[in-house]
């Protein structure tokens, strides 16, 4: 099987890493993102998981012509723990892909180098259009808004990998951000700060079906126990994730008995 690299990176990027959200459910994801998410896996599978050194890694996350497995490799170098590569990945801190610029940025920030925070935080940030624009319209043609709520979605989930408490009190008033807040909760989840969990126990009030299922989640996450009446309170919530059959009362229950459960 083969597929243009260009294809699955426009596909993902426009998809707002629905994937990501639908997880934590146990459901899958969308019919439309759903071959192209198994052929990254099946892609990526292929690639050595051991005995790669320092500058390998370095030189494959140079090469990377997709973001998501140029992410992949990040995690890599990451978990090999080695300072000394960050002097050669310095460029990439300025790369006008603002996908690829993260990618380094979390490499800086998970190594101990503020500047890794800095520049997730900056990307956020971002909302002029002057910038390089890589995904595409609906009607065709790039389009820099939906680039600026991409580059920012992108960051938040950055956020959420790079595991910095810091990030909580940036994150917390984006629950509220039209563009973004559906992946904020899950960010909060990964870092797992307990200061997130109040402003989480309120978004279980919040109108949107997709906000209480991620802020369950995260919750869940978080070991909220202070959080179990406001779940109990969504166990007739029948009201679903997206377009998939996951119940809001069905993820509070099983976020009740996960919380309930003794240690």
């Amino acid at each position: 099987m083969c597929c243009d690299d260009g294809i699955i990176e426009f596909t993902l990027r426009k998809c707002n890493w629905s994937l990501i959200m639908a997880w934590p459910f146990g459901s899958i994801c969308r019919a439309s993102l759903t071959s192209v998410c198994l052929l990254s896996t099946l892609v990526y599978g292929q690639m050595t998981h051991s005995g790669e050194s320092a500058s390998g890694l370095v030189e494959q996350f140079k090469t990377s012509t997709l973001s998501w497995k140029q992410f992949d490799v990040a995690k890599k170098i990451v978990a090999l723990g080695d300072r000394r590569v960050l002097p050669d990945l310095e460029p990439w801190l300025t790369n006008e892909d603002r996908h690829r610029r993260g990618n380094a940025a979390f490499i800086f920030g998970r190594l101990g180098d503020d500047r890794g925070f800095q520049v997730i935080r900056a990307i956020l940030e971002d909302y002029s259009t002057k910038r390089a624009v890589f995904t595409m319209g609906s009607i065709g043609g790039p389009n820099p808004e939906l680039e600026i709520r991409q580059d920012r979605w992108y960051a938040v989930y950055l956020f959420g990998f790079l595991n910095d408490s810091r990030a909580v009190p940036i994150l917390v008033p984006l629950l509220k951000d039209k563009d973004v807040k559906e992946i904020v909760p899950w960010s909060l989840g990964q870092i797992g700060d307990k200061a997130a969990i109040p402003p989480l126990i309120e978004i279980l009030e919040d109108r949107s079906p997709n906000m209480r299922l991620a802020a369950i989640r995260a919750l869940e996450q978080l070991d909220a126990k202070q959080a179990l009446p406001k779940l109990h309170a969504l166990l007739n919530d029948e009201f679903t994730y997206f377009d998939l059959s996951v119940p809001v009362a069905a993820a509070a229950q099983r976020a009740i008995i996960k919380l309930e459960r003794k240690p």
